[in-house]
C-alpha cells in the first residue's frame, strides 16, 4: 500500500513539517474550521434528549473546546499528522439510549459521560499495547485501504447533497440549490486559477475554501436568508462548564458496554480518515503513527468526557481541503485547535460560524467528499483488479449506499447491536471489505 500512496499522492505546496508564517496559519486554520460542521452534533444531541437552551449552549461550548484540544493533542503530540478532531455522529443513537435508560436528566447525562470515560481509557490501552496496529497490518492491504478511503467519501456524499443542500431549512429548495452551486463554483474557479498560474497563483488554491464560503454567505445575504440574530444575542465571553462543579460521572455496566462497542466503531471509522490523510500528504502510515493515533484518539475522547462533551474522531473533510489547497502544515492544524478553543470560550464567535447557511457549506462539502473518494481510487490504481478485487470494491460500495438510504423505521426495528453496526455505513462497509479480502480465493 505504501508504494502506491507515494506514487499517486497529489502534489503538496507545503508539507506537514514545513513552517509557515503565523498569520498564514491563522487564516488557513480558520478555513478548516468553517468547513467543519462541528456545531451540528451537539445541536442534534440537545434536540434529541431535550436539553434547555442554557444546557445546549454549554454542550456546544464544551464540544468546541474538546475538538480544539483533541486536534492539538493528535497533531502535535500523538499521531503528529495534520488531522483535525471533531464530534462524531456515530454515538448519537447510543447517547440517546444511555441517557433514557439511566432516567434522563443530570443522572442520564452523567451515565453518558461515565461510559465515555471508561471507553476512552480502553482505547488508550489498545494504542499502548499495539493491538490495534497489528489488526490494521493484518487486515488492511492496499485494496482494502483504498476501498475504505473510497467509501468514506462515498458515504458522505449523499449526506452533503441530501441533508446539507436539498434538506436544508435555512431557505427554499431553489435558494439552497443556488447557494450550493455558487459556493461550489467559486471553489472550482479558484482551484482552476491556482492550477493555471502555478507559482504565485497558488494563493488561489490556498484561499479557495474560505472565499467560496464568504461568497456563499454574501449571496445568502442578498437572498435574505443570512441571519445574525443568534450572534447578536450571544455573549462575547462565557466560561465553559467544569467537571464535578457543573456535572459528574456515573458508571453503569450496560452503558459502558454500549459505549465500548461504539468506540470500536469510531476506531474503524477514523482509520479510513487516517488513510485518506496519509494518501493526500504522501506520507505512509507507520506502526508508530497508528499506535500513536489510537492513543491520541483515546486521549481526545477522555478530554471530551472530562469537559462534558461526547466522543471525538478524525474528520475526513480536512483531508479533502488539504488536497484542494496543497497546504498540509501541522502549524495550520495547531491554529485549527486554537480557533476551536476560542470559539468554545466565545458564544458570539461560535454563533457566527453556526450562522453560515447549511447549503453554502454543502456546496463546498460535496466537492470535498468527491475528492476524498478519488483519493481512495488513487491508492488502488496500481493494484491488479481481478474478480476477487472487483467484489472487494463493489460489495462495500453497494452496502455503503444501501445503509445511507436505509429507512430509519426499519433500522430502529432491529436489535440494538445491529443498529450500531448498520448505523455507520463506513464501519459496516469496512468490515465487509476486510472479510471479503480474507474469505474470497485469489488467483493462484
Amino acid at each position: 500500500m505504501h508504494s502506491e500512496i507515494q506514487e499517486q499522492a497529489p502534489q503538496l505546496t507545503v508539507s506537514p513539517d514545513d513552517k509557515i508564517p503565523v498569520y498564514k496559519s491563522i487564516i488557513l486554520g480558520l478555513q478548516h474550521v468553517v468547513a467543519m460542521d462541528v456545531y451540528v452534533v451537539p445541536f442534534l444531541i440537545a434536540m434529541l434528549i431535550g436539553l434547555s437552551s442554557g444546557q445546549s449552549s454549554a454542550l456546544i461550548q464544551a464540544t468546541f473546546i474538546a475538538a480544539g484540544l483533541a486536534t492539538i493533542v493528535q497533531t502535535y503530540f500523538c499521531m503528529k499528522l495534520p488531522v483535525a478532531q471533531g464530534p462524531s455522529y456515530v454515538p448519537l443513537g447510543a447517547i440517546v439510549s444511555i441517557y433514557a435508560a439511566s432516567g434522563g436528566g443530570q443522572l442520564g447525562w452523567n451515565s453518558v459521560l461515565g461510559a465515555g470515560l471508561i471507553g476512552a481509557v480502553l482505547v488508550i490501552v489498545l494504542g499502548f499495547t499495539g493491538i490495534f496496529n497489528k489488526i490494521v497490518k493484518s487486515f488492511i492491504p492496499p485494496i482494502v485501504g483504498g476501498t475504505i478511503i473510497f467509501i468514506v467519501g462515498l458515504s458522505l456524499l449523499p449526506v452533503a447533497i441530501r441533508d446539507n443542500i436539498y434538506g436544508a431549512t435555512d431557505a427554499t429548495i431553489n435558494q439552497n440549490v443556488l447557494l450550493a452551486l455558487i459556493s461550489g463554483a467559486v471553489l472550482i474557479i479558484f482551484v482552476i486559477l491556482g492550477s493555471l498560474f502555478r507559482g504565485k497563483g497558488s494563493i488561489f488554491r490556498i484561499i479557495s475554501v474560505m472565499v467560496a464560503l464568504v461568497v456563499g454567505c454574501i449571496s445568502a445575504n442578498f437572498m435574505g436568508v443570512l441571519h445574525f440574530s443568534a450572534v447578536n444575542d450571544a455573549k462575547w465571553f462565557s466560561m465553559p462548564q467544569l467537571p464535578f462543579a457543573d456535572f459528574g460521572f456515573s458508571f453503569n455496566i450496560s452503558a459502558i458496554i454500549t459505549m465500548v462497542i461504539i468506540y470500536f466503531v469510531l476506531l474503524a471509522e477514523t482509520t479510513g480518515t487516517w488513510f485518506a490523510v496519509s494518501n493526500v500528504i504522501d506520507k505512509p502510515l507507520t506502526d508508530k503513527n497508528l499506535n500513536r493515533g489510537v492513543i491520541g484518539e483515546g486521549i481526545s475522547c477522555l478530554i471530551a468526557s472530562l469537559l462534558g462533551s461526547t466522543p471525538v474522531t478524525g474528520y475526513s473533510t480536512n483531508a479533502g481541503i488539504i488536497s484542494i489547497t496543497g497546504i498540509a502544515s501541522r502549524r495550520v492544524f495547531l491554529a485549527v485547535g486554537v480557533w476551536f478553543v476560542i470559539f468554545g470560550c466565545s458564544g458570539k464567535l461560535a454563533a457566527l460560524i453556526s450562522s453560515i447557511p447549511t447549503a453554502v457549506i454543502g456546496g463546498v462539502f460535496t466537492i470535498v467528499c468527491g475528492i476524498i473518494a478519488i483519493n481512495g481510487v488513487q491508492v488502488m490504481k496500481n493494484v491488479s483488479i481481478a474478480e476477487k478485487e472487483m467484489y472487494i470494491i463493489a460489495i462495500p460500495m453497494i452496502l455503503t449506499l444501501a445503509l445511507v438510504m436505509i429507512p430509519q423505521d426499519f433500522l430502529h426495528s432491529l436489535p440494538t447491536f445491529v443498529q450500531y453496526l448498520l448505523g455507520s455505513p463506513i464501519l459496516a462497509a469496512s468490515i465487509a471489505a476486510i472479510v471479503l479480502n480474507k474469505v474470497l480465493p485469489g488467483r493462484k
